[in-house]
């Protein structure tokens, strides 16, 4: 079955730089992809090129069930874009910018009354309808940019940065509108240098280094590829003294304390009881035995890390 988003070998140049080396991406549909990457690495450059404002030099690029240089009109209608300067008419006010995308998208004036009146609420615009939009701060320039892409209800989203310079507040509110959206059966890609929001949002991540995707996966699967087995850690009422000797012999001693070990093992679900079993046995007391949260920026640096060396 055809995915809302398919590249095959999508390359880009530029004279004698390649922006885009050889990307194939598969985004279905109620599925977030985070596309990470340093600045430089191609990520906008995928996302013109996803939108039909570039034509790739070569491979192929599908959205929407559309070839984008064959029906660059038809992928257009159907997806949202939310570019990192997003180039507002700062003399409109909101409800007027709005309806003159609804008039572009095609969309009759009743339909598009009721659409921006819905995002504008969504998003915590509506007490700011008569003020012009160069009047608005960059925050809630970021959101009436995001309320334009959903104006037509769009099969496939693609948000450059989608919280960038916006306060606490309102970028927890795009995210929980990104992930409302994600529940809408979208295929959703979002770039974005904030990990901990792609590790919230995505259902897999892509990283991009030089034009190249050079990971690919959920992110537990990224951090058992690039960080290893999970960390467990122990901790026990009072000194540890002999019972690191309980330990199972496939356990892979990461670190210590006085009253608490970190350890790997290949299988936590096998392992763990048996070393809660062995405490016991010993009358050791457990306090607590947890796996330790690894993040997604720690994959993100052992990729750079190990594509640096290469």
């Amino acid at each position: 079955m055809q995915a809302p988003i398919e590249t095959r070998n999508l390359t880009k140049n530029f004279d004698d730089l390649i922006a885009v080396n050889d990307v194939t991406l598969r985004v279905e549909a109620g599925e977030v992809l985070a596309l990470l990457g340093p600045n430089g690495a191609g990520k906008t450059t995928t996302i013109r090129m996803l939108a039909s404002i570039l034509m790739p030099t070569r491979g192929s690029v599908r959205v929407a069930g559309f070839d984008t240089a064959v029906n660059a009109a038809e992928v257009r209608r159907r997806v949202g874009l939310l570019t990192e300067h997003h180039g507002l008419y700062t003399r409109m006010k909101s409800q007027e910018y709005l309806a003159f995308f609804g008039r572009i998208y095609g969309l009759d004036s009743d339909h598009t009354d009721r659409r921006v009146a819905e995002l504008l609420e969504r998003f915590g615009l509506a007490d700011a309808t008569d003020q012009r939009l160069g009047q608005y701060s960059k925050g809630m320039r970021q959101k009436l940019a995001m309320a334009r892409a959903l104006l037509h209800d769009p099969d496939v989203l693609l948000l450059d940065e989608p919280t960038s310079a916006m306060d606490p507040e309102s970028a927890r509110l795009v995210r929980e509108s990104i992930l409302d959206l994600r529940s809408e059966n979208r295929a959703i890609i979002v770039c974005t240098h904030n990990l901990s929001e792609a590790e919230l949002l995505a259902d897999r991540i892509a990283i991009i280094r030089n034009g190249r995707i050079v990971a690919q996966g959920t992110a537990s699967q990224l951090m058992q590829d690039y960080l290893g087995n999970p960390v467990m850690e122990l901790r026990v009422d009072g000194p540890l003294d002999g019972a690191v000797n309980l330990l199972p012999d496939e356990v892979n001693i990461r670190e210590q304390g006085e009253d608490w070990i970190r350890f790997q093992s290949p299988d936590p679900q096998q392992v763990n009881p048996r070393i809660i079993a062995n405490m016991a046995a010993a009358g050791v007391r457990i306090v607590t035995l947890s796996e330790v949260r690894r993040s997604l920026e720690e994959v993100y640096l052992s990729v750079m890390d190990r594509e640096a060396q290469e």
